[in-house]
């Protein structure tokens, strides 16, 4: 009889899942999200800072003076494209990994700019509010990465040093998604399944770390990038085709803390001819340039780029 009400019971939650999912398939892929921050160490919680709602992923250090480690993802991206990272840093620093305003599950108020110096007065204020008595270590990816410069040059009291990883910014040599992000498209559009494949084959060179999104979660997927795509295609006109598209590189003249600059030499995205742009407007900047990888040397090279951190933040 226990049998049987087990196994009764059994059946209830495997339809109660199956109709939750069929209902909102992009349950999926926020229950795999929840796994990579379960295996990271890492918690969840919420912010108010600069006038948004802020979501963001946290772990505590083992040592209680360790440094506040800073992290931005980049355009398209979130919070769990550092979950990797965090993972392989393990509890030597303190990490605060949010979404940006406008991104993920952090809040996007109608009307408001997302560019690169709208989101550095951003990320100072989240600075401000969870590390009010210490300035942090500050990394910044891609679209992130323009975002950590701006930061470190206009707020440099709240950026201890700074890291940028295959960062916008400057003016890389021509490559395919330039040239179409100057023509007025957006690559990484995704509205069906070619686009989503074609995607993720863009911002990765390893085919070992490209991740397998099965169905329904890739139905889920492709219908958030639909409905995001004006948001998209708005936040790109800021940062890739403006005034303020080289508003990184500019200002980067102005950066006076210690500096880590990190590429993968085979980013189709960012080219790796970035690394060196930037390097010649922050000489005090260590240079990582890593081979086999693409844009997400996060996710593709974690150890790495662990490595890499590790070692510079550590250094005198």
């Amino acid at each position: 009889m226990a049998m049987r009400i087990a196994l009764l019971l059994l059946l209830v939650a495997v339809l109660a899942t199956a109709l939750a999912v069929w209902r909102d398939p992009f349950l999926l892929v926020r229950g795999e999200f929840a796994r990579q921050r379960w295996s990271a160490g890492l918690s969840r919680a919420t912010v108010e800072a600069a006038g948004h709602r802020w979501v963001y992923a946290y772990r505590e250090a083992d040592v209680a003076d360790a440094p506040t480690v800073v992290m931005l993802h980049g355009f398209t991206g979130s919070k769990e494209n550092w979950y990797p990272l965090a993972q392989a840093l393990g509890g030597r620093y303190r990490l605060l990994i949010p979404d940006l305003p406008g991104w993920g599950e952090s809040q996007r108020r109608p009307g408001v700019a997302y560019g690169f110096p709208e989101q550095a007065t951003n990320v100072e204020a989240f600075i401000r509010a969870l590390s009010p008595d210490r300035p942090v270590v500050l990394l910044g990816h891609s679209m992130g990465g323009g975002i950590a410069a701006l930061t470190a040059a206009r707020y440099p009291d709240d950026v201890l040093k700074v890291g940028l990883f295959d960062a916008a910014g400057v003016r890389f040599k021509e490559n395919r998604f330039g040239l179409a992000v100057l023509a007025g498209n957006n690559p990484f559009a995704v509205d069906d399944a070619a686009s989503l494949q074609h995607y993720v084959d863009t911002v990765f060179f390893d085919a070992k770390a490209k991740p397998w999104i099965p169905w329904p979660a890739s139905a889920a997927l492709i219908r958030k990038r639909r409905a995001d795509a004006g948001f998209e295609q708005a936040v790109l006109e800021r940062i890739g085709r403006s005034a303020d598209s080289l508003l990184p590189g500019e200002e980067a003249v102005r950066i006076r803390q210690p500096a880590l600059l990190l590429w993968c030499r085979q980013d189709a995205v960012i080219d790796a001819s970035a690394l060196d742009l930037y390097a010649s407007r922050i000489p005090q900047a260590r240079k990582v340039l890593l081979d086999g990888c693409g844009h997400m040397s996060l996710v593709e090279r974690p150890r790495a780029v662990a490595e890499a951190v590790v070692k510079w933040i550590q250094s005198p």
